[in-house]
């Protein structure tokens, strides 16, 4: 009995020491991630203010498609706008979506969304949110992939559902809103 003991604490013990093989550098442990730490879910709601007019837009156009293109297909956006506390552009700021969109449909209104919701208040600040996928912006309620995540947020998966709130068919600028539910470690 004491020979399998001691058997089991050095598998143990080379099972967690850094190993390199064939160049890679890897660690290998027995206990997962969810036997460390336990799994929460967090629920998100903020406003997210799109704006293309004024002296200061926060969503830029970057690339103009051909004059073929259908619908707009191939335009390209950069973003950096904020994310508040309420529907209003003076409410609290509580993070900035930093990305790209693009119009990714021939056929209909998708989007292709690459935006990362990075925090700038409280127990969030710091931290990030990821989403990379499809939005119909016309439809309603638009759900997209939470797909990872940095510090409060690491090894995030989840979902945002997005729902216009207003929108200027004049000026592109919208204001969006979010319910995020994200479960990280």
């Amino acid at each position: 009995m004491a020979c399998f003991a001691t058997f089991a604490c050095y598998s143990i013990i080379l099972s967690t020491t850094f190993t390199t093989i064939h160049g890679i550098f890897s660690e290998q442990s027995l206990l997962s991630l969810s036997a460390k730490r336990m799994e929460k879910t967090t629920s998100l709601h903020f406003y997210f203010h799109d704006i293309h007019d004024g002296k200061n837009p926060t969503a830029m156009k970057i690339v103009e498609p051909p004059n073929e293109s259908v619908g707009g297909f191939g335009t390209t956006f950069m973003a950096d706008n904020p994310l508040t506390e309420g529907p209003e552009l003076s409410s609290k700021l509580v993070g900035r979506a930093q990305g790209i969109y693009a119009v990714a449909s021939q056929h209909d209104s998708g989007l292709l969304m690459v935006l990362n919701f990075a925090f700038v208040d409280g127990m969030y600040n710091g931290s990030t949110v990821s989403i990379l996928g499809r939005n119909p912006f016309m439809e309603a309620i638009r759900e997209m992939p939470i797909v990872g995540g940095t510090r409060v947020f690491q090894y995030a998966r989840g979902y945002a559902l997005a729902k216009t709130f207003s929108m200027s068919m004049k000026t592109g600028d919208a204001v969006v809103e979010y319910n995020v539910s994200v479960l990280h470690y």
